[in-house]
């Protein structure tokens, strides 16, 4: 049996689902305005802020009672679109 008709499906889906695309640092403006949304929503320190798939990704933000939370913002209107508990 020949693996070459799969190795070559396999080889070509990789070249079209594109680039993958690694995590990427805020320029330091956007990174200043989360982070005064991150403190005016109650969050008190948080571990990583940075782009990842087109969304805002903060980890292991804790807020004012001491509870962990790795959160989603939109963007372009820096709202908080998940919260997801740790």
């Amino acid at each position: 049996m020949s693996f070459r008709p799969l190795a070559a499906f396999a080889i070509g889906f990789a070249l079209l689902s594109g680039p993958v695309l690694a995590d990427e640092k805020l320029p330091p403006d956007q990174q200043a305005k989360v982070e005064d949304i991150l403190k005016k929503e109650g969050f008190t320190k948080w571990k990583e802020i940075e782009l990842d798939d087109g969304m805002i990704e903060v980890d292991d933000a804790i807020d004012a009672n001491g509870k962990q939370f790795d959160l989603k913002l939109d963007p372009k209107t820096l709202e908080v679109v998940k919260r997801k508990a740790e």
